[in-house]
């Protein structure tokens, strides 16, 4: 266990259970980020471990990542570290499962995003707000796409919105949801994967996620250079950033 994520094994030690322990907000921070990725690593190199399990404590999931570490003197090696762990969840060897309730927003939802199962509570709101403080989500930019229709993708990309678990599911965001998703995460693993062979199933998500992976590589390294060479030499990215630290309403230039 660290400070910000707790790291245990359930199910014989088939299962490796993750839980944000940084309530309310469970922020994604340079050092959660750091957290995932070292406990995430260490599991697989275990060939006993069946599937991971990430869910939270308190109310949300997560508020997002760190707006301070967003700022043009941080935002580089946030970018680099987040991508890094996203990526390594997008190839990890055994199923992802993700249980979400609350606010599930940002990077947040990058990181539930990168997993391969979702499951989410009916009144859990999902999104990517960072539009609103004049950025784009590099790493949902490549995500989103790849998980429901293009259309649905763009239209939370450009908006900001968030939605509810449900309309989650019916979008493809997400795989099912439950009054308590946890719950029903652990009956999924009990039910199919605990039964099956590591090994197999190592094999079966290497095989389902062929194609995803090289694309997803491709388009994240594309959006962080336009991210940090094109974006942040904007003024109103900047001014965004800003304002919401210091808790104003910003001013749009246009540039």
């Amino acid at each position: 266990m660290t400070g910000c994520l707790k790291v245990w094994r359930d199910r014989d030690g088939k299962l490796l259970r993750l839980r944000l322990s940084r309530p309310k907000a469970n922020i994604v921070d340079a050092e959660m980020i750091a957290a995932l990725s070292a406990a995430l690593a260490d599991g697989a190199k275990d060939t006993h471990v069946h599937a991971v399990l990430i869910d939270h404590e308190g109310p949300h999931f997560s508020f997002g990542a760190s707006v301070a570490e967003h700022m043009p003197d941080q935002c580089a090696a946030m970018l680099k570290g987040l991508h890094a762990l996203v990526l390594a969840m997008v190839e990890y060897p055994v199923p992802i499962l993700v249980s979400v309730r609350g606010q599930c927003l940002g990077g947040g939802l990058e990181v539930a995003m990168a997993g391969h199962m979702m499951f989410v509570s009916p009144d859990s709101k999902l999104g990517q707000p960072e539009i609103v403080l004049g950025v784009f989500a590099p790493a949902a930019s490549c995500l989103l796409p790849e998980r429901m229709p293009q259309v649905a993708a763009e239209d939370l990309l450009y908006s900001g919105r968030s939605i509810t678990g449900e309309e989650a599911v019916r979008l493809g965001l997400a795989n099912t949801v439950a009054d308590e998703p946890e719950a029903a995460a652990l009956a999924w693993f009990d039910a199919g994967a605990a039964n099956h062979s590591a090994a197999s199933l190592r094999f079966a998500v290497k095989a389902a996620r062929l194609g995803m992976v090289e694309r997803v590589k491709a388009k994240i390294a594309a959006v962080e250079e336009l991210y940090l060479n094109g974006l942040m030499a904007t003024r109103d990215a900047v001014e965004g950033l800003n304002a919401f630290i210091e808790k104003r309403a910003a001013t749009w230039e246009d540039r």
